[in-house]
């Protein structure tokens, strides 16, 4: 089967990235991306593309080359389903916050709403292909409802989880290290699979894409993340036991990270992992383990996030023990808001939590940071802290400029690893600053001994003071 239309219902990190590549990519395939959301289609189609409801380096040059062409954002759901070949359904799946499996399982609704719309529009033959990250045997379940309430017409489902780093999924759809692509291993089903591969293969060489059976594939997603998260706690134990020690994290990292069998990536100790999908992902994994009576892998897996988590309490504590035990009615301002550099997702970010902590011990917390917004921050939050709106905002100033931030502040906490930081004018900064002048850098982003030397009373998550 030769693909000359596709639809993807969701326009959001991953949906609308990954549609405006296969658009660029493969121009004699149709891309329509549907999404209920008006005012995101309306951001798609913002005639400037600076304002793209996403910030990803290169993207906003890849949507203003392939939009109207061959790439088209739209509200028409139905319209969209109706005249593609293949559909992939790219929704959000968050953590489940009621009912059965709350606070770990994955919230499918989504996922089955896009099913039934599917199997009520279709007129002919489908290939509906799995984006969003979903649970293992998924599958199994959008492909019975599209069997028991579709119109006749055959249905053939795909497992194509996105591997994309936030901040360089432009660059990761580009030259993907693979490309997983999970199907039935019938006629039917293989002839689905080939049609995917085809896609790809216009771009990807066909030694990187990977086909492996449905449950695999769905599988594979979520262990990628579970993996990776699980260097990034690890990291961050010993980081609590460097600054115990008197040994430097980093250099442990990089001594160990020289190892061939192990690595140097995601070997930088920080506040925490934030993101949309490592937490969420861990925590569905361990849900899964949990339903099959698989009680000590789910203890293994949980313990990523536990460490996660009180990296993040102590790095506030930190703050507040530094601060002579208080923080009340002082102010704190946080560089970085977004959870890492090059993008403008919060969701998860460890700034989110370390404020809510500061903001419970009666701080003032100041924010900037280059691409997320005042309502982003006060968004966020609202979502975690029980406080009024009228309260959060007396309490909580998001500023546009970094030096007007940090005005007056009685310390700093780099929460996110933009590049610019390391280059603003630090004398500047420490002399408009309360006295004595404090940086809490979470990150490892900034050079101890220049910042020392300034008179800032400098640590980093780490090292020791």
């Amino acid at each position: 089967m030769k693909i000359t239309s596709i639809c993807c219902i969701g326009a959001g990190y991953v949906g609308g990235p990954t549609m405006a590549m296969i658009a660029q990519k493969c121009p004699h395939i149709k891309v329509t991306v549907v999404d209920l959301n008006e005012d995101r289609i309306n951001a798609w189609n913002d005639p400037d593309v600076n304002n793209i409801p996403i910030y990803e380096p290169g993207l906003s040059a890849l949507v203003a080359e392939t939009r109207g062409r061959n790439l088209f954002f739209t509200t028409e759901v139905e319209k969209g389903i109706d005249e593609s070949q293949m559909i992939f359904i790219s929704v959000n799946t968050p953590t489940k916050t009621y009912g059965l499996g709350k606070g770990m399982a994955a919230d499918l609704k989504y996922i089955e709403l896009c099913a039934r719309q599917i199997a009520m529009v279709a007129k002919d033959d489908k290939i509906v292909v799995e984006k969003s990250t979903l649970p293992v045997r998924t599958a199994e379940a959008i492909q019975n409802i599209l069997d028991n309430t579709g119109n006749g017409v055959q249905f053939q489902i795909l497992s194509n989880p996105e591997f994309l780093a936030e901040g360089t999924a432009v660059e990761d759809l580009h030259n993907p290290d693979r490309v997983l692509i999970g199907g039935n291993p019938t006629p039917r089903g293989t002839q689905a699979i080939n049609a995917l591969v085809e896609i790809y293969a216009n771009w990807v060489p066909k030694d990187r894409i990977l086909t492996t059976n449905l449950w695999s594939s769905e599988l594979s997603k979520l262990t990628a993340n579970a993996y990776l998260a699980q260097r990034v706690s690890s990291i961050n134990a010993l980081s609590e036991l460097c600054e115990r020690t008197g040994a430097d994290v980093n250099e442990v990292a990089r001594a160990i990270g020289m190892d061939s069998r192990i690595g140097p990536k995601f070997l930088k100790a920080s506040v925490g992992f934030g993101g949309s999908c490592f937490q969420k992902d861990i925590l569905n994994l361990v849900y899964i383990a949990k339903s099959y009576g698989l009680n000590e892998v789910a203890d293994y897996w949980e313990q990523v996030v536990i460490m996660n988590d009180h990296q993040k309490r102590r790095f506030a504590n930190n703050i507040i023990q530094t601060l002579y035990n208080t923080v009340a009615d002082k102010k704190i301002t946080f560089l970085g808001w977004a959870f890492k550099k090059d993008t403008n997702d919060s969701r998860e970010s460890a700034a989110i939590n370390v404020a809510d902590h500061l903001l419970h011990e009666k701080a003032n917390i100041a924010v900037f940071d280059p691409k997320v917004r005042s309502k982003q921050v006060i968004s966020d939050l609202q979502y975690l802290n029980e406080m009024e709106l009228s309260e959060l905002e007396k309490s909580v100033a998001v500023f546009e400029d970094p030096y007007q931030a940090c005005e007056k502040a009685h310390a700093i906490a780099i929460m996110t690893e933009w590049d610019e930081f390391k280059n603003y004018d630090w004398k500047k900064i420490y002399d408009n600053m309360q006295k004595p002048a404090f940086i809490f850098d979470g990150r490892n982003l900034l050079d101890p001994e220049k910042m020392r030397a300034i008179g800032f009373i400098f640590s980093a998550v780490g090292s020791a003071r």
